[in-house]
């Protein structure tokens, strides 16, 4: 049985609120588990897809803290609207692994360091000590200790790890209006992450000129992150994280399909040319 959760109005976004059927994290799918498609990416890279902010569920030991806040939850604070729809197209069109969290950011931030202050919200920051370390014990390790452990695992087969982990952003914040579409969070310094990121623009351009793409914006690539503690254990030849953000404002309109469709386009030929080039 899924667990208790609340439920934010769903009219209040694009897509319905995330479920899942148990307390567990994610099952990581092997690479020889998956399908083979004849222009998939070459073995030497190894795609792995995840998304952090993908739902806005409450576990049900803790529903009685979010008992006032389904309006809240229901918005960007809450999670990242349409972040988990283009990570299983991705990961469904290239057959390749996704792993994702469908707890709210409010409840604990997967996109953070324990030791960061901004992983507990308002909700949950005056639980005792004990117990917000069992909450990272049970839903916060897990996600990161399996995302670990697949790198891990396609390092040791030889591969090139490349790591879109996918996000969405607000399209206004405290009055200021994001001036992107699409934007792409990397280290700077690493120049492999720097160079897939300006081919993966380039390739998005020739697919849709329109789109308003961006670096490093409207957030630091090298800030506190999954991406960020990942480099920290891996050199920048063999592992490159890209934070992949998208406009919630492009979430459910008329072009939403097409859109999914040109980024998923501009990945598959991203990491063809990635591949052969070495």
């Amino acid at each position: 049985m899924a667990p208790e959760q609340v439920r934010p109005d769903q009219a209040a976004s694009h897509e319905p609120v995330v479920r899942a059927s148990s307390l567990h994290p994610p099952r990581f799918i092997a690479p020889e588990q998956l399908p083979k498609e004849p222009d998939a990416s070459p073995a030497r890279d190894f795609l792995l897809v995840t998304c952090e902010h993908g739902g806005n569920r409450i576990p049900a030991p803790y529903a009685h803290l979010f008992r006032n806040a389904a309006d809240l939850l229901a918005t960007h604070r809450g999670w990242d609207p349409g972040a988990l729809t283009l990570a299983r197209t991705f990961a469904r069109r290239l057959h390749r692994p996704l792993l994702a969290v469908t707890w709210s950011r409010l409840f604990v931030e997967a996109n953070r360091s324990p030791t960061n202050p901004r992983i507990w919200s308002r909700f949950t920051r005056s639980l005792p000590r004990d117990e917000r370390q069992q909450i990272l014990e049970r839903w916060w390790r897990p996600h990161r200790q399996t995302v670990e452990e697949a790198v891990v695992a396609a390092l040791a087969r030889g591969h090139r790890v490349v790591h879109v982990a996918v996000h969405s952003f607000t399209p206004e914040l405290d009055g200021e209006v994001r001036n992107a579409d699409v934007t792409f969070l990397y280290d700077s310094r690493r120049q492999p992450e720097a160079e897939l990121c300006r081919r993966w623009v380039a390739l998005l351009r020739q697919l849709n000129p329109a789109l308003r793409l961006r670096y490093n914006y409207p957030y630091r690539g090298a800030a506190d992150g999954l991406t960020t503690w990942l480099r920290r254990r891996h050199p920048a030849t063999r592992y490159l994280g890209v934070e992949l953000e998208i406009n919630q404002a492009l979430v459910g309109t008329r072009n939403w399909r097409r859109f999914q469709q040109q980024m998923t386009e501009s990945l598959r030929t991203l990491l063809k040319h990635h591949a052969q080039e070495g």
